[in-house]
């Protein structure tokens, strides 16, 4: 394990939600469209601040460490794509207006860290206490890329969220959006915006991608630092990414399979250190510059493949994928059906 000291942690988190504190800031202070030009420019200041934060990390704590650092800030990033999806449906489901996204995107991403923080440290403890947990992880990401893979072709069902449903029943919600704000005065009674449902639904998808991308970064380093640095830097990319590049998404049509092979070859990894560790030494492990290779080869694949594939096929369409099967309109217990 490498010596982080509690200075290095402390700054590291302050520089962290100091460039979270100006995305909110600016998302109250200047609701607007975001165009192309400034989601470019944010953009290419996050992946370049992530790049100098690596180069950074490997000059101080050695190569091993910034490369496993590099591979897990590549992971996170591809899965961050996928979870671009699963919020342009949520905008799209609940009509977001363009110039709240940006709002809604940072919230989103702050949810984000703050689960992601919590999951990182209970996965560290785990780890740190019980080492079946790398088998444990392995089997929950070769599962999950068996079902993303059978389920690449569809898009999540966001008013099927059990917890989206609760607030709809229990919460008294407005029609209008009413300036972005969360709660507001609608014909003489209190009432919530659409905007907290938005939020609840951004949430709910956030803890999903959290159970997934920290058992993935996990299976690159046992490294707490890492793993958050790696999660932290992907994420605050991705609101500029999402304005920057919504309009490709549906153009990254293989972008689901590319994610569950990825996720089940660091399943695979896992599962090879569990049973080096565990088991039997002999057993072959697979080494961080190996998988980083593997994953930047599958992504360059993925997105060549999806490009040619949509230009000979443009009625083809990108999907994020989903965990699971949707249910009939007939199997919902809250959808009426004719007598």
């Amino acid at each position: 394990m490498l010596e982080i000291s509690t200075l290095t942690w402390v700054l590291t988190i302050a520089v962290i939600v100091g460039l979270l504190a100006i995305d909110l800031i600016m998302a109250a202070a200047r609701p607007h469209r975001v165009g192309f030009a400034e989601a470019s420019a944010w953009s290419v200041a996050y992946v370049l601040a992530a790049v100098v934060f690596g180069v950074w990390f490997a000059m101080q704590y050695g190569g091993q460490a910034g490369t496993e650092y590099f591979a897990g800030y590549i992971v996170e990033k591809s899965l961050s794509v996928d979870n671009l999806f699963v919020f342009v449906i949520i905008m799209t489901t609940f009509a977001v207006p363009e110039e709240h996204q940006h709002k809604v995107l940072t919230f989103g991403i702050v949810l984000a860290l703050i689960m992601r923080g919590i999951f990182i440290a209970v996965g560290a403890a785990l780890l740190s206490l019980f080492s079946f947990m790398f088998l444990v992880f392995g089997l929950l990401l070769i599962y999950t890329a068996v079902q993303l893979f059978r389920h690449r072709d569809e898009d999540p069902d966001v008013e099927d969220n059990a917890v989206v449903k609760a607030a709809r029943r229990v919460l008294p919600v407005s029609d209008e959006y009413v300036g972005g704000k969360l709660v507001a005065r609608v014909g003489g009674r209190w009432v919530v915006t659409p905007m907290i449902i938005v939020l609840i639904a951004i949430g709910s998808v956030d803890l999903l991608f959290a159970l997934d991308s920290i058992p993935a970064v996990f299976g690159i380093t046992a490294e707490p630092y890492i793993v958050f640095t790696a999660n932290a830097f992907a994420l605050l990319g991705l609101r500029a990414l999402f304005f920057l590049v919504k309009g490709l998404l549906e153009r990254l049509v293989y972008l689901s399979a590319g994610l569950s092979l990825i996720l089940a070859f660091i399943g695979v990894k896992l599962i090879l250190h569990w049973l080096h560790v565990d088991i039997d030494e002999r057993v072959p492990e697979i080494p961080t510059p190996l998988s980083l290779g593997v994953i930047i080869a599958v992504l360059l694949v993925v997105t060549v493949a999806s490009l040619i594939k949509t230009r000979r096929d443009p009625s083809a369409k990108a999907h994020p994928g989903s965990l699971r099967a949707h249910r009939t309109k007939a199997s919902d217990p809250d959808t009426p059906t004719d007598q």
